[in-house]
C-alpha cells in the first residue's frame, strides 16, 4: 500500500507510546503507512518500562512486570518480537501463595507435579486439577482468541461455543459463569488450589464472590499452567524496546516528551492533533489513541464534537481500584520460612480466600485494608541480570479504594498520599511480607514507594493509580467497554481509534486494543478507497 504522507504529519498519528500504541504503530506500518507516535514521557512503554532508581545495580519494573497475556497473545506472536531482541525469563515456580500452617500453595508448569502437591495436602484435589486444566485444554486457545478479538468474536466464538455446547465444555461453561470461590469450594478440599484461583482473580477488581471472578482467575491459573508468568530479560523495557526497534526499523518515529493537547476535528473526521507547544501534525489517514477514555472523550476531543450517548457514557465511566506499589533492592533472597520447595516468581500474600473477601470489601467500601493482599514479584530469583548475584530485586502492589473514606487498620492513614501516609502504608504491607519471611526488613538495601498520584505521574493513563483502564466488571466490558455501544475500537470520530486500555478487552499486556484499532483503521480506510474510487 502508498503512503499517503502529509506535510508535518503522518497517515497514521498515535498518540501514546505504551505496549498498544506501539502494537497500533506496528500494525499499520505493517502495512505501508507512514507512523508518528507522541509520548508526553521521557521513556517509551506506558505501564512496561524498567528503571534504575531504587538503588545501583539494581534493576526495577516501574509498573506491570510479568506478562502471561504477552505469552498467550496472537498479536504479540505475529510480531515476532524474539527477532528484536526479545529474550524471556521464567523463575522455577510460576506463582506461590505461603499459608499460615507453613505450607505453600505452588503452581508450576509441570501440571503433573502441581496436582501431586495438591494431592498430597488434600487426597482428591490432584486429580480435580488434572481435569480442570484438560478442560481447559478444550476451550483455552478459542476462548483466549475471543477474548483477544474485536467483538463479536465471530471467527473464535463460533467454534468456542461448539466445545462449550457439548461435554466437558459445559462444565466448563459453568465455571466460567460462577464466582471464583464458588469455582474453587465446588472442585477443591484443600486450601491451596482455591486460594490461587482467587488470587489470580484479585489481579483485577473482583472480589471472590463477584460476577466475572470465576473466569478472570481460572484464565490467569491456567495461562500460569500453559505459558507460565514469563518477565523479559533485562527488564519490562526490553519488551517495549523491541516494539520501538521494529517500528523505527518499518520507518516509523517515535518522538518522546511531547505532550498531546488536542485531537483536531474538521465536519466529523479526526484530521490532526496538536501538542501543547502549539505543533500541529496532520493525519492523512488516522488518529490512533492509546490513551484513557475519559481524556480522550471530553478531554483531547471536546464535547462538542461528541453525540450525547457518548458524553453521557463517560460521565459514568468506572475506575478500577487505585494501586500502591512498593520496591524493595534486598541485600539477600526473602527469607522465607519455610521456604517453598519451588522458589516462585510472583508470591501472593493472603492467609485465606474469606481474608481475600474481606479486603476486597474494605476496598470496595472506600477503606484502605486492614491486612492488604499482596501481589508480589521475586524479578533476580526469575531473571538474574536484574540485580547482583545473591541479593534480590522485589517488589509488591496491592489495591486501595480510588477515594478513601477510612482506614481499616490501626493506622488512621487519610488516603491523602502524601509521603508520611504513603510511607506508613509501604510499612503495613512490608510487616505483611515479615509474617511469611521474618527478617525481611533487614534485608533492605533501599526501598520505594510509588503511591496513586505517583503511578499517575510517570504515566498518566494511571489514572488515580488505576492500572487497567477502567474496571474489569462485567458492567464495563464487551460492549460496554468504555461506554455502553461502544464495543469495538472505531468511535464516534471518523478517522479516529481508541487503541488503550479503557477499550475491549480491557487491560493486560497483550496488544490487543491496539491491534483492533489498527485492523479498524486499516479497514476505514479500505472502504474510503473502495468508496472514492466508485466516485
Amino acid at each position: 500500500m502508498t503512503s499517503r504522507r502529509t506535510d508535518g504529519g503522518a497517515d497514521a498519528v498515535v498518540v501514546g507510546a505504551g505496549v498498544n500504541g506501539l502494537v497500533a504503530a506496528n500494525l499499520v506500518a505493517d502495512a505501508g503507512w507512514s507512523v508518528v507516535v507522541l509520548e508526553q514521557q521521557p521513556t517509551a512503554g506506558g505501564a512496561v518500562r524498567t528503571d534504575s532508581e531504587v538503588a545501583d545495580d539494581f534493576r526495577h519494573d516501574t509498573f506491570s512486570a510479568f506478562y502471561p497475556f504477552a505469552a498467550a497473545s496472537p498479536v504479540m506472536a505475529s510480531l515476532d518480537l524474539e527477532r528484536w531482541g526479545l529474550r524471556w525469563c521464567h523463575a522455577p515456580a510460576v506463582l506461590g501463595n505461603p499459608l499460615p500452617d507453613g505450607s505453600w500453595a505452588l503452581l508450576t508448569r509441570d501440571r503433573e507435579s502441581v496436582a501431586a502437591r495438591f494431592d498430597r495436602a488434600h487426597p482428591g484435589d490432584g486429580a480435580a486439577w488434572l481435569e480442570l486444566v484438560q478442560q481447559w485444554d478444550a476451550v483455552g486457545p478459542a476462548l483466549m482468541g475471543s477474548l483477544l478479538s474485536p467483538f463479536p468474536p465471530v471467527r473464535h466464538g463460533v467454534p468456542l461455543l461448539a466445545r462449550l455446547a457439548r461435554e466437558p465444555g459445559l462444565a466448563t461453561a459453568r465455571a466460567l459463569l460462577s464466582g471464583v470461590r464458588s469455582l474453587g469450594e465446588e472442585r477443591f478440599g484443600g486450601e491451596g488450589p482455591r486460594l490461587l484461583l482467587a488470587g489470580n482473580a484479585g489481579h483485577a477488581d473482583f472480589s471472590p464472590e463477584g460476577a466475572g471472578s470465576g473466569i478472570f482467575g481460572l484464565i490467569m491459573t491456567m495461562l500460569g499452567q500453559t505459558v507460565g508468568f514469563p518477565a523479559p530479560e533485562g527488564g519490562a523495557g526490553a519488551l517495549t524496546d523491541a516494539l520501538v526497534r521494529r517500528l523505527e526499523d518499518r520507518g516509523g518515529e517515535v518522538r518522546l516528551g511531547v505532550d498531546v493537547a488536542e485531537v483536531q476535528v474538521e465536519a466529523g473526521r479526526a484530521v490532526a492533533v496538536r501538542t501543547a507547544d502549539g505543533e500541529r501534525l496532520a493525519a492523512g489517514r488516522a488518529v490512533l489513541a492509546d490513551v484513557a477514555a475519559p481524556r480522550l472523550y471530553g478531554g483531547l476531543v471536546a464535547d462538542r464534537h461528541l453525540p450525547a450517548r457518548t458524553r453521557h457514557g463517560i460521565a459514568r465511566f468506572a475506575w478500577d481500584p487505585a494501586t500502591v506499589k512498593v520496591d524493595w533492592a534486598l541485600s539477600d533472597p526473602v527469607p522465607w520460612d519455610p521456604a517453598p520447595e519451588v522458589a516462585p516468581g510472583c508470591v501472593h500474600i493472603c492467609d485465606s480466600v474469606d481474608e481475600l473477601t474481606l479486603t476486597s470489601a474494605q476496598v470496595a467500601a472506600g477503606s484502605l485494608p486492614a491486612r492488604p493482599f499482596l501481589l508480589t514479584g521475586q524479578m533476580t530469583t526469575t531473571d538474574p541480570t536484574r540485580s547482583p548475584p545473591g541479593t534480590e530485586s522485589f517488589w509488591a502492589y496491592t489495591h486501595v479504594p480510588q477515594q478513601v473514606r477510612a482506614d481499616a487498620g490501626a493506622d488512621d492513614l487519610t488516603g491523602d498520599w502524601d509521603r508520611g501516609d504513603a510511607e506508613r502504608f509501604a510499612d503495613r504491607m512490608q510487616a505483611r511480607l515479615e509474617r511469611y519471611a521474618p527478617g525481611f526488613g533487614s534485608r533492605v538495601i533501599a526501598r520505594r514507594v510509588l503511591s496513586p498520584p505517583e503511578l499517575e505521574r510517570r504515566n498518566a493513563n494511571l489514572v488515580g493509580g488505576a492500572i487497567n483502564g477502567g474496571t474489569a466488571q462485567l458492567q464495563q466490558s464487551l460492549v460496554f467497554r468504555p461506554v455502553p455501544g461502544l464495543g469495538r475500537a472505531g468511535t464516534p470520530i471518523r478517522g479516529l481509534f481508541l487503541a488503550g486500555a479503557s477499550a475491549h478487552p480491557g487491560g493486560g499486556v497483550h496488544g490487543a486494543p491496539g491491534a483492533n484499532a489498527a485492523r479498524a483503521a486499516l479497514a476505514a480506510d479500505r472502504r474510503a478507497a473502495l468508496r472514492a474510487g466508485r466516485r
